[in-house]
């Protein structure tokens, strides 16, 4: 069961794509359940209804859904949060130790976007970087949680996303931040569908990513320092996470800050994929700087 979210931005509807057998699958309408997915709908339990609504043959094909554009699969998240330097080999490239304690930062939620819309370099940029991550989706309130247990039952689901970031922005230098480096437009690609938790093993999916078809990252969860359960705990006791927030869980070694590749360029593509989760397929283009009155 895939949940994702189809048309122009802003106006998306909310649908389901059920895999078959000959492997095209068939898009469904989730209208008659929710207006969006978003985190009323996770927290009411919507995930399971969706589900029910299929068993019983209640939710109507929705047709013409391969030419929408696809959008993330939730809408607009309370926070984004990330993780840094969650794969021992990435802090090693990166010049760090592998953290003993999750590195946390937050990303503005308006940098979601959809997984195949075109990705904004800043007018100034030069340092654009990509990092293939695997997204947890919150189905309910967690705060100052008190085992792995719980935090894990507050898992949604999980979501490939692609955290942009721009290093000359993030790093020490001229007033590098990572909030600076981190808070772009479109830099937090979601998507292409949500997949449900118990539908599959988040802490064990192959990822990568490829510039203009070259690979570049190649691992998989397993190798994470700290899992999602971990994670969601660890965050708990420090913010409120809400229905609809999306965790980031860090990217693995093979990124352009390693050294070992060049930094993006206006045309390039940049694709990015979760086994199980959907890939992703972003064309870089350089945004206009601001005219002057």
């Amino acid at each position: 069961m895939k949940i994702m979210r189809l048309g122009h931005s802003g106006s998306e509807q909310p649908a389901v794509l059920v895999p078959s057998v000959d492997g095209v699958g068939q898009y469904f309408s989730l209208l008659p359940l929710t207006d969006d997915v978003d985190g009323g709908f996770l927290a009411a339990g919507g995930l399971d209804k969706v589900r029910k609504a299929l068993e019983a043959g209640e939710l109507p094909v929705l047709e013409g859904a391969d030419a929408l554009r696809v959008g993330p699969p939730v809408a607009r998240p309370g926070s984004v949060v990330g993780i840094g330097m969650n794969y021992a080999a990435h802090a090693a490239e990166s010049g760090a130790e592998p953290p003993t304690i999750p590195v946390v930062f937050l990303k503005p939620s308006n940098t979601v976007t959809g997984p195949f819309d075109p990705a904004p370099l800043p007018p100034r940029s030069a340092k654009y970087d990509w990092e293939v991550e695997l997204g947890i989706v919150i189905g309910r309130e967690a705060g100052y949680l008190g085992s792995l247990e719980e935090a894990a039952a507050c898992i949604a689901g999980y979501v490939t996303a692609n955290d942009l970031s721009e290093r000359e922005y993030q790093l020490p230098g001229a007033a590098g931040q990572w909030t600076k480096g981190k808070s772009l437009p479109g830099s937090t690609p979601l998507g292409p569908w949500l997949v449900p938790a118990e539908d599959i093993d988040g802490g064990n999916l192959p990822l990568g990513s490829w510039v203009n078809g070259a690979p570049r990252q190649d691992s998989s969860t397993s190798e994470l320092i700290f899992d999602a359960p971990t994670l969601v705990h660890h965050c708990s006791q420090y913010m409120r996470l809400e229905p609809g927030d999306v965790i980031l869980t860090g990217t693995p070694e093979g990124v352009a800050l390693s050294g070992r590749f060049p930094y993006l360029q206006p045309g390039d593509v940049v694709e990015v994929e979760v086994e199980g989760l959907g890939r992703q397929r972003q064309e870089l283009f350089r945004a206009p700087a601001a005219a002057t009155a």
